[in-house]
């Protein structure tokens, strides 16, 4: 007796495949962006920890360094898979813990997507408390796969890397 078409089970086995193997895809993919994420959130906050050192220890301040200056600097410390030209960098110093906005910076955008903030630089004085904030728009890909990693309204993740510190007599 033939089999008919509907009774056939030539090919099960690829069609299962296909509909396992998209998911584990898709699932494989989003964790590699994850991974990818938290390695460039890290990078971010190591390179704004060896640049607040430089206010900290007063030898930016001294040599009279500008936030251009200062954002080159942490510029130089980040790895090459960031764009300098796309790193916001917020200094503000104050003479009390208390006294620090420690709040979470709110970026605004214009009509083309670009970042509209203004940032300042504050590195204070000797005994002051200064917050540094190093932020950084970071792509996000993946479309509706990675919808929980954008957090921006331009469909990427904001990375903030942060650094409290209180500068040391200098003088």
């Amino acid at each position: 007796m033939a089999k008919g078409f509907l009774s056939s089970i030539q090919g099960a086995v690829a069609i299962e495949f296909a509909m396992v193997a998209t998911p584990l895809i898709a699932l494989l993919l989003v964790s590699l962006q994850t991974g990818i994420i938290f390695l460039a959130d890290q990078s971010l906050q190591t390179a704004t920890q060896n640049s607040a050192r430089q206010l900290m220890t007063g030898s930016a301040q001294l040599a009279g360094g500008t936030q251009a200056q200062f954002q080159s600097s942490v510029c130089n410390n980040v790895p090459s898979f960031f764009d300098c030209s796309k790193l916001m960098v917020d200094v503000q110093s104050s003479t009390s813990y208390t006294a620090v906005n420690t709040s979470s910076p709110i970026i605004t955008y214009d009509g083309s997507g670009a970042v509209t903030n203004t940032w300042s630089y504050s590195p204070g004085n000797a005994g002051d408390i200064v917050i540094v904030r190093v932020m950084y728009n970071w792509p996000v890909f993946g479309g509706p796969l990675a919808v929980g990693l954008a957090n921006q309204p331009n469909g990427a993740a904001l990375l903030v890397a942060t650094v409290v510190l209180k500068n040391e007599p200098f003088s």
